[in-house]
């Protein structure tokens, strides 16, 4: 029998119907917030095939087409492999329910979301979330925590819980902030120099709407009785911890503390082979408690080193950044380049400048759009020492890719001023903690040495945590063995006004609103200084974008000349770009962008179009050609393609018979713009207002000399 859990939210109701469908799942969630649906199943085996030393979860989300009434582009009419956007709402489910499964359980585990009906104003991502923890809290899974989910945005100026997506466009906040009933677990924000407090102020109002998911769900859940399947974790032997720590702690606690990612990587393994030559090769169990031994005791001296003898394996102070150098225009070719290394984590960020032609099209739900913008991040093995295949992005490349480029999007110019589509490439050279943050600051110096005029500069900085009971410190700047054995990746980029973008990761169930104060001002900070030291190495973005990229010329014409322009069936764009090889760009408002990396080329086509759509001016004198004679006058062409009347009595200031008297076909005449009709722009034109003491309104004074007859008039007899 299904039950529901339903809750006001922003003036809009939020359903979760539990076991309505998918009931051969261990779990499953059926949510709806307006027209917006998901369901959302978890499903966990209860024996393992191999011994593992991790939680193999698996979240998989989904949004199939007919969610929003479209059927798939392209060839395969059918759902193919998922979007990076599709990843992203994935991992989003990911980073908060995984460090809330039980210590030991190592058990295959999968989450899926399918996304059923879209309205595209109720965003889907806070659902899943949502929908994973009812889908395993209400399960025999032994999942235990509930939690809630919610989006924050700035409408008016005031926070506003789960706003709908047309007042997120013009938010300059776009928070997610997941909790559970001790404090956040995780967040997830974009903003646009957004200030420290703004943010607080928000995760506080996000963490109180997310109580409110949370009681409802332990409600529900007392009432039903739910009993979760056993499972007791294998215990620590703290015996064989302690001979293990007698025997091999000081050496251990030496070797982390060597400097340098390779030479204390090695002073460990020397530990570890140490550790391993007292134990016979064929007992292959008693080598595997042995490793994870040893790496126990590792995370034990790590902590107790931070909290109780308030010091850091490399002998950094809390507060301390590490050492940051940093290279302009190191590449001869790119458009823009500069490597970026702060401590052993290094980015070689590069830029290219393309035209509207090279902007990326996105099939979404909604309507398509195109994406100008864009940063790809690409982790390669040797950057940590490894040996492997180079393959496509995987789910971490994407994901960190994803957070620099919100990061620094709010930097980028608008299209009006700078019409160009900009790709960033980080390329990490070297990892050792934080290289998303490392790319944030090596992408922006790099769009600088493009001359790409930045609306700010950015840069960004990874903090760490280790907690004990109530007792905690903050660490700035990770390595990465404070990532691997600390509780807390929290990655906050921003400039010297405001925060463009954060995003916070747990090992722990969740930190305080007190605890993320003092982390965020932190982080303010240490974000500060890598600034600072950003703008000693590059003051400003250059004066002119690289010699080698594309020039973009814009125009902008009367929008009722741009069927002029295409002409029939596009015959006359196409011969403009056959004939200058530039690229043209035509949009409905007469906005026109012309591009290429000749310039003579880019201003013959612009010239080209000038002539096509030129508009006559009042008061203006031109020379033209007859290109047409009638009785009542001629018609000269005055511009390409403009053609005005040059009336008979307009000729001269004293009266003619025929036009043709004084006119022939391709005669060359100056003339003045004496009327444009506003309703059908006709032209009417006049060469006696330019006659010495004309009057075009008179006719001229009764006085003025006539010149002789260009051609002699025919003789008629009289009857």
């Amino acid at each position: 029998m299904p039950h529901t859990i339903s809750l006001e939210i922003n003036n809009r109701t939020l359903t979760i119907e539990i076991g309505k469908i998918a009931k051969q799942a261990d779990g499953s969630a059926l949510l709806r917030y307006g027209d917006t649906m998901m369901l959302v199943t978890a499903t966990s085996r209860k024996e393992t095939k191999d011994a593992k030393s991790f939680l193999p979860l698996i979240v998989d989300y989904r949004e199939n087409t007919y969610a929003a009434g479209k059927i798939p582009g392209g060839f395969f009419k059918r759902e193919g492999r998922p979007s990076e956007r599709e990843i992203l709402i994935a991992r989003l489910i990911d980073r908060p329910v995984r460090p809330l499964f039980p210590e030991g359980y190592f058990f295959d585990t999968q989450i899926v979301g399918l996304l059923l009906s879209a309205d595209l104003e109720n965003e889907p991502d806070t659902l899943g979330v949502l929908g994973a923890s009812a889908a395993l809290y209400f399960s025999d899974i032994p999942f235990t925590t509930p939690l809630g989910a919610v989006k924050v945005g700035l409408v008016d100026g005031r926070h506003v819980v789960n706003p709908t997506g047309t007042e997120l466009d013009s938010s300059p906040l776009n928070m997610t902030v997941v909790s559970n009933e001790g404090g956040i677990i995780m967040i997830e924000t974009g903003a646009r120099e957004v200030d420290e407090e703004v943010i607080l102020g928000g995760l506080a109002m996000a963490h109180e709407a997310n109580l409110r998911l949370i009681r409802a769900q332990k409600d529900l859940f007392a009432q039903l009785g739910i009993k979760k399947r056993e499972f007791t974790p294998k215990a620590l032997d703290r015996d064989k911890l302690a001979r293990i720590e007698q025997e091999h702690g000081p050496a251990l606690l030496e070797a982390m503390q060597v400097r340098g990612k390779r030479a204390n990587q090695a002073a460990l393994s020397a530990v570890m082979d140490a550790a391993l030559a007292k134990v016979p090769e064929e007992n292959l169990e008693d080598r595997v408690e042995v490793r994870a031994l040893i790496h126990k005791l590792e995370e034990k001296l790590f902590r107790e080193l931070a909290l109780k003898k308030r010091l850091r394996t490399d002998g950094r102070g809390f507060d301390d950044i590490r050492p940051i150098t940093i290279d302009v225009a190191p590449l001869t070719r790119t458009h823009g380049s500069a490597i970026f290394t702060r401590g052993e984590t290094q980015s070689l960020a590069t830029v290219t400048l393309g035209t509207f032609e090279d902007a990326q099209r996105l099939d979404s739900l909604g309507e398509e759009s195109k994406k100008r913008f864009m940063l790809h991040y690409n982790f390669p093995p040797f950057s940590v020492g490894e040996v492997g295949f180079l393959r496509g992005p995987g789910r971490r490349e994407i994901g960190h890719g994803a957070l620099a480029e919100k990061s620094i999007l709010p930097a980028i110019p608008d299209s009006e001023n700078f019409p160009y589509t900009i790709r960033i490439v980080s390329d990490i050279l070297e990892s050792n903690g934080s290289s998303s943050m490392a790319t944030v600051c090596g992408g922006v110096l790099a769009l600088m040495d493009a001359g790409v005029p930045l609306k700010m500069v950015v840069a960004g900085i990874a903090m760490g945590l280790v907690t004990e009971g109530d007792e905690y410190v903050v660490l700035t700047d990770i390595a990465g063995l404070e990532d691997h054995f600390g509780d807390m990746d929290f990655k906050m980029a921003g400039t010297d006004k405001g925060v463009t973008a954060v995003q916070m990761d747990l090992k722990i169930p969740c930190v305080t609103m007190p605890m993320l104060r003092e982390i965020v001002a932190k982080s303010k900070e240490a974000r500060l200084k890598v600034l600072a030291r950003m703008k000693e190495a590059l003051p400003a973005p250059r004066p002119e974008i690289s010699v080698y990229a594309p020039r973009i010329i814009i125009l902008n014409i009367n929008p009722e000349k741009v069927g002029e322009v295409i002409g029939p069936a596009g015959k006359i764009i196409k011969k403009i770009i056959s004939q200058t090889g530039a690229r043209i760009d035509i949009e409905e408002d007469g906005k026109i962008l012309i591009a290429s990396t000749d310039m003579e080329a880019a201003e013959r086509a612009k010239q080209m179009i000038l002539d096509l759509t030129a508009e006559a001016e009042l008061g203006r004198t031109y020379t033209g050609k007859v290109v047409r004679l009638e009785e009542y006058g001629a018609f000269v062409e005055i511009m390409p393609n403009l053609v005005g009347l040059l009336h008979i009595s307009e000729v001269a200031p004293y009266r003619i018979n025929s036009i043709r008297d004084v006119l022939r076909l391709g005669d060359a005449v100056t003339v003045k713009v004496v009327s444009i009709d506003p309703a059908d722009n006709k032209i009417r034109l006049s060469k006696k207002a330019l006659e010495e003491g004309g009057d075009q309104n008179s006719g001229g004074p009764a006085s003025a000399e006539r010149p002789p007859r260009k051609y002699p008039r025919e003789r008629r007899g009289r009857f």
